[in-house]
């Protein structure tokens, strides 16, 4: 997860479902132990939110990664079992049991001793990822070790001829990161560092310049100063850091406690605890530099603007560069730092075009503490998000889900009670009444406070499901009190009318087929659309879109009544029958043995996707009735597509 969205600018980015993921890259390599026995290393380097399972998986769990050595005939002997490194063990809450999985990269030793002549070794490795919201299908990857030579073979892809939508993803991600800094730097803006800045600067401008026109000129450079001061603070990140550094942010157990913490100072700063400061001699430095004049001076100008605000810029700078960097793109604090500095610098050229403008300012005053203070609410309430990320990596339970949202009612709880006078902070001016303004942010926060109680009883609180934990992640997975629902099917109360291949999915009593052409047949025989479920066994998302989603009335009336429901599990391990074992068009030269192989290549093939879960609408000549969707959390977004879908084959029918 990785975004920073201030709670009254929360917003939605869809991702395209229709892209091959490829999140694993195999790279070999041999060490020679002597003349006659070799060690053969395979390393794998997994993209940044994914997780690759290990060899020993408990029985029931996940696919584990599963090496085949080819002995060429007696060639080679292969000596004792692959090694592989301690990676991470947590207690899974949906398979419930411990599983051990690797993160970012891992290393399989394994030895051999060579008997024959042949100086190549085949083999091949079957594995799994996951990452927070999806599973790949197991998959098979070709390695190659040459015991000639000490170099590395790179094996760089799994799927081979299919172009990705990937960077699609990241320009979605990186407009979110612009978008959200820009807000933060407005709300920069309105602190008291910066604030009466704004109408002193641009006076300076107008009045020492020979000219109007020379006035907006300096207050431009002056406003672009600052975004390459910003920027380069951007550039700074990326570059100390690198790629794989920010690529592990969202995922590593120690950073998100670390920014937990720096984002707990950060809070105590804004709500007057103290105030963070760069040294004096700094911004005199800077200072003294400022009256040289010309394009120098005013550059320094804008420095010192950055340095004597930074008591009130660096919480918001700092969380900024902590969230870009977490979205696990290495322009990301670089595109954030852009949007926030734009801006600050708007203001100074904007008003220095139009000065008559500076008198619709507001006066500075107490508001601009109370914006300060809001701020460290907002701060504060973002720092549990991070210690919720390491809790759920390392499987503690101690941040559940409703221990969250208990913290998360009394921060914007406290918060409504300061905007409405009940609470006073240090810095605070003494206050004789409220404005309108401040009443009606009240009156907001403390809707929103109510809005997150009855999570404590299980409601979903669509609004806010990207920041609390998973609903499986609490004492009460689905809510206090909750009972399963009644059957309310024909089906259910007379079996003996189910259809060959069919089944009903507990405990909802949902038809549904796992065998794609008696499905089609079944649709075709009563009239019905035909929804495909590309799913898994491994698949934690499929979980809880069935156990969240499709429970809910509006949903579960679909399934049962209007749609044909066909399950198709990629990682179906059960053989495929002799005759129905065919050549893979995606790997030439390897079978299809399993069932899962076979619904695997089907979704990546036809619908140029192989992340589960993913829904797709049909109708009886396989031709999609609406676009199909990916993990849908969003119950009336969810219900949406289904109605669109089905009323869409009426209107073909």
């Amino acid at each position: 997860m990785r975004k920073l969205i201030f709670l009254f600018a929360l917003m939605a980015f869809s991702f395209g479902y229709s892209q091959i993921l490829d999140p694993v890259k195999w790279t070999t390599s041999v060490e020679k132990i002597s003349d006659t026995e070799f060690k053969l290393i395979a390393k794998a380097t997994v993209e940044a939110g994914w997780h690759l399972y290990s060899q020993n998986v408990p029985e029931d769990g996940p696919i584990p990664t599963t090496f085949t050595f080819d002995d060429a005939n007696g060639a080679f002997k292969i000596i004792g079992n692959t090694t592989e490194e301690e990676g991470h063990t947590v207690d899974d809450p949906v398979f419930d049991m411990k599983i051990k999985f690797f993160e970012n990269k891992a290393t399989f030793e394994q030895k051999i001793k060579v008997i024959g002549d042949k100086n190549t070794l085949e083999a091949f490795v079957e594995f799994m990822v996951c990452d927070d919201t999806r599973c790949l299908p197991p998959t098979e990857v070709d390695l190659t070790f040459n015991l000639d030579t000490n170099t590395s073979t790179s094996n760089v892809s799994a799927t081979k001829d299919i172009t990705t939508s990937s960077s699609k993803e990241s320009d979605k991600s990186l407009l979110g990161i612009f978008i959200i800094a820009f807000l933060s730097g407005f709300a920069a803006l309105l602190t008291p560092c910066v604030f009466p800045m704004i109408p002193m600067t641009v006076s300076f401008f107008t009045k020492q310049s020979k000219t109007k026109a020379a006035g907006i000129r300096n207050a431009i450079i002056y406003g672009l100063s600052i975004i390459v001061i910003y920027v380069f603070l951007g550039i700074l990140v990326s570059l100390l850091f690198g790629a794989d550094a920010l690529n592990a942010l969202s995922t590593n157990v120690w950073f998100n406690i670390i920014f937990f913490i720096l984002l707990l100072v950060f809070a105590a700063s804004f709500l007057g605890a103290f105030e963070i400061m760069l040294p004096n001699s700094w911004a005199n430095k800077v200072d003294s530099q400022a009256d040289r004049g010309g394009l120098i001076g005013i550059f320094f100008m804008a420095l010192a603007l950055a340095i004597v605000s930074f008591s009130c810029t660096g919480p918001i700078v700092g969380t900024l560069l902590v969230e870009a960097a977490a979205g696990g793109s290495q322009i990301g604090p670089i595109v954030g730092m852009l949007g926030f500095s734009l801006a600050i610098a708007l203001p100074f050229a904007l008003f220095a075009a139009f000065p008559g403008w500076l008198n619709s300012l507001p006066k500075s005053g107490g508001w601009l503490n109370t914006v300060k203070v809001v701020l460290g609410f907002l701060e504060l309430a973002l720092a549990f998000k991070f210690l919720s990320n390491a809790d759920l990596v390392l499987q503690l339970h101690w941040l559940e889900r409703e221990v969250f949202l208990a913290i998360w009612i009394a921060i914007f709880g406290a918060l409504a009670f300061y905007l409405f006078g009940k609470i006073q902070l240090p810095h605070d001016s003494p206050l004789s009444h409220i404005s309108v303004g401040r009443l009606s942010l009240g009156l907001i926060v403390m809707s929103f406070t109510i809005y997150m109680i009855p999570g404590l009883w299980g409601a979903p609180l669509n609004l806010i499901s990207a920041f609390p934990p998973p609903q499986h992640y609490s004492e009460s997975p689905y809510g206090v009190g909750f009972t399963q629902l009644g059957s309310g099917s024909n089906l259910a109360n007379n079996h003996s009318e189910i259809p060959d291949g069919a089944h009903l999915m507990p405990p909802h009593d949902i038809l549904a087929f796992n065998d794609y052409d008696k499905g089609l047949a079944y649709a075709k025989k009563v009239g019905k659309p035909v929804m495909i479920d590309f799913t898994g066994h491994a698949c934690v998302n499929c979980r809880k879109m069935e156990q969240n989603v499709w429970v809910k009335p509006s949903v579960l009336k679909f399934l049962k009544n209007d749609v044909v429901l066909i399950s198709l599990y990629v990682d179906d391990k059960r053989k495929l029958e002799d005759h129905e074992i065919v050549d893979s068009k995606l790997r030439p030269g390897k079978k299809l043995k399993y069932i899962g192989q076979k619904w695997s290549e089907l979704q990546t093939i036809k619908y140029k996707a192989n992340t589960q879960p993913m829904y797709v609408l049909m109708d009886h000549n396989e031709e999609n009735l609406i676009e199909p969707v990916a993990y849908t959390p969003d119950v009336n977004a969810y219900h949406t597509w289904l109605k669109k879908g089905i009323n869409n084959f009426k209107l073909k029918n």
